[in-house]
């Protein structure tokens, strides 16, 4: 798409006619070479410096970092959401029992070495003895057992967590510092998902005794203490005495080089990046897209772009159970016909890398070879829709059959990740094939109701993080469907036995080799069966002021890491 293209589409939008004017004219966009400005592309592979996940050189201790994010997670209890915040927010409060290094691979935190069993079904945690919780607690073996079952207990209603250590059955206290898991089933992704924040560890005390108070007074190991929070404004953090448990890979030894952090809540992109001009913060984890030249412009700022692995965001999800998209041969056409680099260059402003397959580019098991698959081709589209037996038109255009017009809803809300703008250009998109796409735009609650229930044929937008590509598994295994026990994320209730037995079987492995083979083969099922369509990298944009010293990113989540930042407070 030519660079005149974009800007009059973004013109004919009115969610984005402002900006739009901004654009300097003949500048060409960021995504035209496809580098992401933090990673190196390798033939479709992605991959960061090694350097930016550890600590180059001690800092230097004191002051406050005021932070800006765009949302509040309305909880503090990790094991209970699935919110995109906690990948960061995580790291503040709480340390997890496992850490991956550079290249993905499992490496010490809490736990300091552990044994899995020949069937896979037994894992045995060698823990650190000298941690403590802020309220004294220890962790031992016993904080481990209480956190599990935690995070699988009803009545914390955990969306993710639960999901990601579903195969645990029981664990056993062999002594303090020894802890034995029991799997229903070998389970490859197991400790790669404990070390997720969203699989941190709480004060064992404040699990048992005072539940309800996680929500706005958690308790954990980490680098910082929470002093107060108020939802939908913000939280204060201070700096944990006697911290001295960074994951090794970090290379971070003692305590947090900051004294406080103070988060604000802000929503409004342009008032997170005026704060940040203007130096009234100093950092936001949600730096605006639109506002990317200006900050890289200013010599005041630095900007960041990261990708997250595993699941790449998506345009829409089908329901495949409902008319039209249980024929393959529709989503397939649909899929073709929707401008993936339109729609990145209408949410990201350039700085989005287009994508047209089912992993993210930097996740282990990555196969480039069917990243065009699906592209962009309205040609392409429309002869699949005339073989499919949608060959005539009605009087408006839209695809006719057996009487029927070839037309469907889109169920959507408004978030700054996919603003409303984003469905307006895919049912442009699809009117071009004769496609029509009404659109359903409603409050979140009711959007999330919907969708549990499977009530839509299709819905827009979403992304799905996890640091291993079993998130193939999470969003498209048949297991993964909602049922009355299970809040699955399989939204669009998506059937497919080769997919199943691949990813079962990816479960199952510990071989690299046979695990490459097993993802490749879901990779390429994926394309052929069509669930849904992705449209870009699920990225993480942060910018901070040049004070803004040692950061440093989480080797799971690809998001700031705070406990190695420090502040020049001489360039202040």
């Amino acid at each position: 798409m030519t660079l005149t293209t974009r800007l009059a589409r973004l013109a004919a939008l009115v969610a984005v006619m402002a900006l739009a004017a901004c654009k300097p004219a003949g500048e060409a966009p960021r995504i035209g070479d496809g580098q992401p400005s933090d990673g190196r592309l390798d033939n479709g592979s992605l991959s960061y410096a090694a350097e930016d996940y550890r600590e180059s050189a001690p800092g230097k201790p004191g002051g406050t970092l005021r932070v800006s994010t765009s949302s509040d997670t309305t909880t503090l209890d990790v094991h209970s959401i699935s919110h995109g915040n906690v990948q960061w927010l995580g790291r503040i409060l709480f340390d997890c029992l496992l850490y991956q290094d550079e290249q993905g691979n499992i490496s010490p935190w809490l736990a300091k070495s552990w044994e899995i069993s020949a069937d896979g079904k037994t894992y045995t945690f060698h823990l650190r003895d000298d941690v403590t919780f802020s309220d004294g607690e220890k962790f031992n073996a016993r904080a481990l057992q209480v956190n599990l079952e935690h995070m699988r207990d009803p009545a914390t209603k955990s969306p993710l967590a639960a999901a990601y250590i579903a195969p645990y059955v029981d664990g056993r206290i062999v002594d303090e510092y020894t802890f034995e898991a029991h799997l229903r089933e070998a389970y490859t992704p197991f400790l790669d998902v404990l070390a997720q924040s969203w699989l941190s560890m709480i004060s064992p005390r404040q699990i048992l005794e005072a539940p309800k108070t996680i929500a706005e007074r958690p308790i954990g190991s980490g680098p910082f203490v929470l002093e107060s929070y108020t939802r939908d404004q913000g939280a204060s953090f201070v700096r944990r005495k006697g911290y001295n448990w960074a994951p090794p890979v970090t290379r971070h030894q003692g305590e947090a080089y900051l004294e406080r952090l103070e988060l604000s809540i802000v929503p409004e992109p342009m008032i997170r990046f005026s704060a940040l001009e203007s130096g009234q913060s100093d950092f936001t984890v949600d730096a605006p897209a639109q506002n990317a030249r200006a900050i890289r412009a200013n010599p005041e700022l630095q900007m960041r772009s990261r990708i997250r692995k595993a699941n790449p965001f998506r345009s829409l999800t089908f329901n495949v159970e409902r008319f039209p998209f249980e024929d393959v041969q529709v989503r397939r056409a649909v899929a073709k016909a929707i401008d993936r680099e339109g729609l990145a260059w209408i949410t990201g402003f350039g700085e989005y890398l287009p994508k047209g397959d089912f992993l993210a580019a930097n996740t282990r098991y990555y196969d480039p070879a069917f990243k065009d698959v699906l592209a962009y081709d309205v040609d392409a589209a429309n002869r699949i829709l005339d073989q499919a037996g949608w060959s005539q038109r009605d009087a408006q255009g839209y695809r006719v059959k057996a009487g029927q017009r070839l037309a469907a809803r889109l169920l959507t809300y408004e978030t700054g990740a996919f603003p409303s703008s984003v469905p307006v250009a895919i049912q442009a998109d699809l009117k071009k094939i004769g496609f029509e796409m009404a659109i359903d735009q409603l409050p979140l609650a009711q959007v999330t109701e919907r969708r549990y229930a499977s009530n839509f044929q299709a819905i827009a937008g979403g992304y799905w993080h996890t640091n291993t590509p079993d998130g193939l598994f999470i969003l498209y295994h048949s297991q993964a469907i909602s049922t009355p026990k299970l809040i699955g994320q399989n939204a669009g209730r998506f059937r497919d036995t080769e997919l199943d037995r691949a990813l079962s079987a990816a479960r199952q492995l510990q071989d690299p080799v046979a695990l490459a083979a097993a993802y490749r083969i879901a990779q390429q099922r994926l394309v052929e069966t069509v669930p849904a369509v992705p449209v870009f990298e699920s990225h993480v944009l942060v910018a901070y002021r040049k004070q803004v010293k040692g950061l440093i990113f989480d080797t799971s989540h690809n998001t700031p890491f705070f406990t190695s930042v420090w502040l020049d407070q001489e360039a202040r």
